[in-house]
């Protein structure tokens, strides 16, 4: 996936980012806790999710 792509989800709907990189898991439950107490910190956590380097 590419990540500028992933990068501009990440700031427009976070949670379909991070299912994106992250598949359905522990990450992806977090940010959507995050995006429906606020929605920065589900943003900013989209946002590291993309951006880690773990694959």
């Amino acid at each position: 996936m590419n990540k500028i792509l992933l990068v501009v989800l990440a700031l427009l709907l976070p949670p379909i980012a991070v299912f994106l990189k992250s598949g359905a898991g522990k990450d992806l439950i977090i940010n959507i806790l995050l995006c429906l107490l606020f929605y920065a910190p589900g943003m900013i956590h989209a946002l590291w999710v993309v951006l880690k380097d773990s694959d």
